[in-house]
């Protein structure tokens, strides 16, 4: 398969019934997003029910923090809430998704901790993203039980596992991406909007404003361009899905490229709803197979973090 392909997610969609979908329906579903993810690992859903005014409005309030300047934006960076490692502000470059590269040029906010009181930008950053962050629960939890069908598995496999997502011990994450222009900045050799990498959890829920530059290696080892589709959500297999799975469904590299030289001034905005299982489960094959070794959430999801930002 050399491109993502568009499912039509309307059977499911939030909203509807996901308890009375007609046999037929279902089933072409569940053969549509089987075949994505062990062909491609990547799919866009369309008529999710999450519509795209609501994303443009997410990432306008988003965009309102981003302008800051740095000094006002640094008091909510990542590392400085007591409560969740992974909460806050990414500066831009901090991170190195592929540390072959120099860091990534973006800056992102990342939203773990669902608690009021903790500090926010401001209180409709918190209402706005936290709002979006439970529509995201709901949606990944509904794509979470057809992938669960498609491989004739019992759907709680998957679901009793993400039974704490928005509470402490699970550290799913709605991040909120800028990537600024870059017309009149020093770009280093080798440095690109962010570097090569897969995901770490379970399944990612992305979201993306027009501009392009996100591309997807496919099986073949070729990148093929995952542009933004007004309307959808593309979805994408994470590593530990691809483990607890015995590698049937598969977790792609991706990346997002610099944009064109006429373009660099172009700045450029996504939101990824990084969807983890909750810390203390066990991954393992479920097949029964031992393809893969047991492994706790919470410790994986760490090793890898540690990885991006430098630390052994």
């Amino acid at each position: 398969m050399d491109t993502i392909p568009v499912v039509d997610f309307d059977a499911y969609r939030l909203g509807g019934a996901a308890d009375d979908v007609p046999g037929a329906q279902l089933q072409e579903l569940r053969e549509q997003v089987r075949r994505a993810f062990t062909e491609v690992g990547f799919v866009y859903l369309r008529n999710t029910g999450i519509q795209q005014d609501e994303v443009d409005h997410v990432m306008a309030v988003s965009k309102k923090f981003f302008m800051l300047n740095e000094e006002e934006k640094r008091p909510y960076s990542r590392g400085s809430y007591s409560n969740s490692v992974n909460h806050g502000w990414v500066s831009l470059e901090r991170e190195s998704l592929n540390p072959q590269r120099p860091g990534d040029l973006k800056e992102a906010f990342n939203t773990t901790s669902l608690r009021e009181d903790i500090a926010w930008p401001s209180e409709e950053f918190r209402t706005t993203l936290v709002s979006f962050y439970k529509r995201c629960i709901k949606l990944a939890l509904r794509v979470l039980r057809v992938m669960a069908l498609s491989l004739s598995i019992d759907p709680d496999v998957f679901l009793k596992a993400h039974e704490q997502i928005g509470s402490e011990v699970n550290g799913s994450t709605l991040r909120t991406l800028y990537y600024p222009p870059l017309k009149g900045k020093i770009v280093k050799e080798d440095q690109i909007r962010c570097g090569e990498h897969s995901d770490y959890g379970s399944i990612t829920l992305l979201f993306q404003s027009k501009e392009e530059g996100l591309q997807v290696r496919s099986r073949k080892g070729e990148f093929i361009s995952a542009p933004s589709i007004p309307g959808t959500v593309l979805i994408n297999i994470a590593d530990l899905m691809q483990r607890w799975t015995s590698d049937v469904f598969v977790s792609s590299v991706h990346r997002v490229l610099l944009p064109p030289v006429d373009d660099s001034n172009k700045e450029r905005q996504s939101m990824t709803f990084f969807v983890q299982p909750d810390d203390n489960v066990m991954i393992s094959c479920c097949d029964g197979s031992n393809k893969h070794q047991p492994v706790k959430c919470v410790d994986y999801l760490q090793s890898r973090f540690n990885k991006t930002y430098g630390k052994t």
